[in-house]
């Protein structure tokens, strides 16, 4: 019996079902009215019933369930509705295929819904939108079993987990790797929307939102963002010989974890340059001050500033064991008043002004996700502010913890420790000199 799906692939729409079934990990960008959710469900339709696996599973995953069921759903019933004894659950959201195979839709709002499965395909929408943690921690193993496939679609929002795996793709692929492709597509490429159209949503449209949704740009930056994106790519690639660093203050920012799904964060930075963070998740106030302890032993840090938000358990801790620390409320009055509305938006402007004046910055890609995330206005009054960390928390799905403690390393201007030997030669100092504390002053800020 011959069953005809009522699909018909249009440019580019054929070129790009040759590299979803030729590759294993596909990155699909493309910009708005393609039709990419057409295009997915019926790849995920194809690949059911040819895969020939046994109890084959399939998902539609998209940032939320009911946007999923919304965008999805319909697509999925009516391209599969040719195909005879299929069996609809609709409060699964699954369709099972008379091969056995089945097709869901998920969210990923409720990534618990997702652990302990299996895929033999995946197809993730609006990437941009999702958790950076999902893909690592629970597609990606979810996968392993039995060798399944991914897609990843969607259309440009700044810097996130989309933007650095299609980086990846290209990485990959500029060195031969056969599972991934990398796919990019706008307007002016297609030409699926007319002139008198495209022409009309120009002048509507701010020129960065045309850049992003149409033009499939990464670098279009928000019109009200705080860091540019280009700003933050080049603080990623920058690197400084350790001489050209050393002379420089070691301060540390600690973020500490007000729930359940955030994280402490140690941030520490010399001069130009931030260093790999250290990131900490299920410690309670005494054991994340016992590693800040340790760590404050070993390197002798010049300053430590903590958010004193969730952190002054951590704070009393510290001090208790007589290590000097500075706290931080994010929401106090600013240092500059007349610029800054609060301390959170006085650290993050000037953490942002030390990136284009070249900050170095780890590559890491959630630390740029979060420092590109934060939009800022302004009060009535005049002085700058920061977006809500809440509101952006919604937006984005987690808090910006690894940027926060690389905010924290701003609080307040810091000079480096003096050795003995060099406190008297600037200040004149009379007291007894110790050489074995000079030495040992030296060698931990040299």
């Amino acid at each position: 019996m011959k069953v005809v799906i009522p699909y018909r692939p249009r440019f580019p729409q054929e070129e790009i079902h040759k590299q979803l079934e030729t590759h294993r990990f596909c990155v699909l960008v493309a910009h708005r009215r393609l039709g990419k959710t057409v295009l997915s469900v019926n790849h995920l339709i194809k690949r059911a019933i040819t895969d020939r696996k046994e109890r084959g599973m399939y998902a539609y995953l998209a940032p939320f369930r009911n946007q999923a069921e919304q965008i999805a759903w319909g697509y999925l019933k009516h391209y599969t509705s040719q195909i005879p004894a299929i069996s609809i659950n609709e409060q699964k959201l699954s369709i099972l295929l008379p091969n056995g195979a089945t097709i869901r839709i998920f969210g990923a709002d409720n990534p618990d819904a997702l652990r302990g499965m299996y895929f033999d395909g995946v197809v993730i929408d609006e990437v941009a939108q999702i958790k950076p943690t999902l893909w690592g921690e629970v597609i990606r193993p979810a996968l392993s079993d039995r060798k399944g496939w991914a897609a990843f679609i969607g259309t440009p929002k700044g810097i996130n987990l989309f933007s650095q795996i299609y980086d990846q793709a290209l990485n990959l692929m500029s060195k031969g790797d056969p599972d991934w492709c990398a796919m990019l597509y706008s307007v002016e490429q297609t030409h699926v929307i007319d002139e008198k159209e495209l022409a009309a949503l120009k002048v509507e449209m701010s020129e960065n939102e045309f850049r992003q949704e149409f033009l499939c740009d990464f670098s279009a930056a928000q019109d009200n963002g705080l860091i540019p994106i280009d700003d933050i790519r080049a603080a990623a690639n920058k690197f400084y010989r350790e001489s050209e660093y050393m002379g420089a203050p070691l301060i540390y920012g600690i973020d500490v974890a007000r729930f359940g799904s955030d994280a402490s964060v140690i941030f520490k930075r010399r001069g130009l340059v931030a260093f790999e963070p250290i990131v900490i998740r299920k410690f309670d106030n005494m054991a994340l001050a016992d590693r800040i302890a340790v760590e404050m032993a070993k390197e002798k840090p010049e300053a430590v500033f903590i958010d004193s938000g969730a952190g002054q358990g951590v704070i009393d801790r510290l001090r208790q064991m007589r290590f000097d620390v500075v706290e931080v409320p994010f929401g106090a009055q600013a240092i500059d008043k007349e610029q800054f509305a609060n301390r959170r938006m006085e650290m993050w402007w000037h953490m942002a002004q030390w990136i284009k004046q070249g900050g170095a910055i780890p590559p890491d890609p959630i630390l740029q996700g979060d420092l590109g995330a934060p939009t800022y206005g302004y009060t009535p009054k005049g002085p700058k502010i920061l977006e809500a960390k809440d509101k952006l928390k919604e937006r984005i799905g987690r808090s910006p913890d690894l940027a926060d403690a690389l905010a924290l390393t701003f609080a307040a201007p810091v000079a480096p420790k003096l050795s003995r030997s060099m406190e008297r030669a600037i200040y004149g100092v009379n007291d007894s000199y110790d050489p074995q504390e000079a030495f040992e002053s030296e060698y931990w800020n040299s």
